[in-house]
């Protein structure tokens, strides 16, 4: 099945939860997966257990990025 905008936008909050159990997050947003929309989660460094991090929730797929910790830049 594929997931709306308005079901990964519910998901959200829920996956970021799943996923701080396991991994350090960044930060996290929605994304498109082909014709569906998916949550995408930012990591801080790679899980130790990478296996233990949520493929799904409530039908909405979960989508991982490495992106290191996220800081403030300094104005230009």
């Amino acid at each position: 099945m594929d997931a709306t905008i308005e079901q990964a936008r519910d998901a959200k909050p829920q996956a970021v939860r799943a996923a701080s159990e396991h991994a350090r997050v960044a930060g996290a947003g929605l994304a498109r997966v082909g014709a569906s929309f998916a949550v995408k989660v930012n990591l801080c460094d790679s899980p130790l257990h990478p296996d233990k991090l949520p493929r799904e929730v409530a039908g909405v797929p979960i989508v991982y990025e490495v992106v290191g910790r996220v800081v403030p830049r300094a104005a230009e």
